[in-house]
């Protein structure tokens, strides 16, 4: 169902304008061209007025010096009359079979931002998006996406941040390659100490028991030499105690005593070597937790992917106004371009197919100020316009070609007036349509 459009208005006394009679194209670009202060922006305003409500009269609606109170005339493609006269310039709304009503009736289809288009323009990227978004049906869906996003976002940066902050201080912690890989026990080297020490002193009493029977053997041999007489008693003795130095000599044979200084040395070191025992340790764990915290990095990122892919996925199956229109970060883009990189042809594409898709049953929208556009690309937005099957009416300081209609004093100008710039005076009495 196309959208409700203007078929043709007639305004008279309305600020600037004397008398206007203009019957817009279905399609793409009525413009109204004119010099400054000659009744331009006034047919937008008496628009606005006579469709959107008493919120859009004007401070001053009569036309200055004139006695004839502001008097508006409608016809919509629907086949409503609209009409604004009187002294109070009282609302009626008639349709086609002489029903009458009142603003609720235009209500219905006229689109407040289609008349007051600026203040869509004017808004914030994220408003837009936010109104985008609306239509689309798809805010809240977004808005729990963009929160785990974001809270997401915050968990890998801090993450991040602590993974980097342990790299940092393992790569600072000295390592000793040499050290054990526990912390020495100062007991246990004692113990071993102890049991070295005891070991040497038994090997010192098998010594101390072979010197005995040395001494002993020696002062016996002497006893013999003087006691021939007890010779054989003495040498039963002897024969008994050189067995006995057979014994203690096999005995004490090939006895080592084993040095206790490295013992010692590692008593006297060990504050050091433990000391370098939990600098490595520590720059261990330090490594170990970096790469955790990198792992949870790569977690979250790949968590964040998703997301991202969720909300493409989620505007992609949206119905969106435009091809290449979409939300990103909570900003409107189309053609990979925010609102402040886009051109002034693409702003006012993407507002008026947002403004559209707010109410499709209004076919129109009112545009202000449209001389900041080259031709070309008035010729590329009203063709565009056309392809849409929207109505739009706007203003434009010129009285080039390109214009519709070129208000002059209040008054439509008509061709032959160009060669002798005599003003043609409305051929309706005032106050009557």
């Amino acid at each position: 169902m196309d959208g409700i459009k203007i078929n043709r208005l007639e305004i008279e006394n309305v600020k600037r304008i004397k008398a206007v009679k203009i019957e817009p194209s279905k399609n793409g670009l009525t413009i109204v061209g004119g010099n400054n202060n000659q009744g331009k922006t006034s047919v937008l305003d008496s628009i606005a007025w006579a469709l959107g409500g008493d919120k859009y009269r004007p401070t001053k609606a009569q036309r200055e010096g004139s006695a004839i109170p502001p008097n508006l005339h409608f016809i919509m493609s629907n086949g409503l009359v609209v009409e604004r006269k009187g002294k109070n310039s009282s609302l009626k709304v008639m349709d086609p079979n002489g029903s009458k009503g009142g603003q609720q009736l235009l209500n219905d289809f006229v689109e407040q931002l289609a008349l007051d288009l600026p203040k869509f323009m004017e808004s914030s990227g994220k408003e837009k998006a936010k109104i985008l978004l609306q239509i689309i049906g798809v805010g809240d869906q977004l808005a729990v996406l963009e929160k785990e996003e974001k809270e997401l976002y915050n968990d890998r940066m801090y993450t991040g941040r602590i993974a980097d902050q342990k790299e940092k201080f393992a790569k600072e912690q000295p390592y000793y390659p040499d050290a054990p890989e526990a912390p020495v026990s100062p007991s246990d080297l004692i113990r071993k100490q102890q049991d070295i020490l005891a070991k040497n002193g038994e090997n010192q009493r098998k010594r101390a028991y072979a010197e005995q029977y040395r001494r002993s053997v020696m002062f016996l041999r002497q006893e013999a030499d003087e006691m021939r007489n007890q010779l054989a008693k003495k040498e039963a003795e002897l024969k008994e105690a050189e067995e006995n130095l057979q014994v203690a000599l096999m005995s004490a044979e090939g006895l080592q005593d084993e040095s206790t200084a490295e013992l010692e040395e590692s008593i006297a070191n060990i504050e050091e070597v433990n000391r370098k025992v939990r600098a490595n340790l520590d720059k261990d764990k330090a490594e170990d937790d970096a790469r955790e915290y990198r792992r949870q990095y790569e977690v979250l990122s790949e968590k964040i992917e998703n997301t991202r892919k969720a909300k493409n996925a989620l505007l992609e199956s949206a119905d969106l106004p435009l091809p290449e229109l979409s939300v990103r970060d909570g900003e409107l883009v189309y053609k990979g371009q925010q609102w402040d990189n886009m051109s002034g042809s693409d702003r006012l594409k993407v507002s008026t197919a947002i403004v559209r898709k707010l109410n499709p049953k209004c076919g129109f929208v009112l545009l202000d100020k449209l001389e900041q556009m080259d031709l070309q690309t008035l010729n590329e937005f009203g063709q565009w316009l056309e392809q849409e099957g929207l109505q739009a009416i706007a203003t434009r300081v010129s009285t080039g070609d390109e214009c519709s209609i070129i208000i002059e004093d209040g008054y439509v100008k008509k061709e032959q007036d160009t060669v002798s710039q005599v003003p043609v005076m409305p051929s309706w009495k005032a106050g009557e349509f």
